[in-house]
């Protein structure tokens, strides 16, 4: 039986891989928090993030943000 053995991931994709998670998780709790204070005091702010207008839950609402708003940082 032959063994077939995967390349090594290179360091730099791991870094990248690190840093867009990083970025993703950082953007997620500033959206969520920004989300969950403006539900406290009864705000409007689903206007306030793009892509999260036809959402009918806040969690669904915010990932669709958070997900809007990554794509445009590539």
């Amino acid at each position: 039986m032959t063994d077939i053995t995967h390349p090594p991931i290179q360091p730099t994709l791991k870094s990248d891989a690190k840093s867009f998670y990083g970025i993703f998780v950082l953007s997620f709790i500033v959206i969520l928090a920004v989300a969950v204070v403006a539900q406290l005091l009864t705000w409007q702010w689903r206007p306030w993030f793009p892509g999260a207008e036809s959402e009918k839950s806040m969690i669904g609402g915010v990932k669709s943000a958070v997900y809007t708003f990554m794509s445009h940082l590539s």
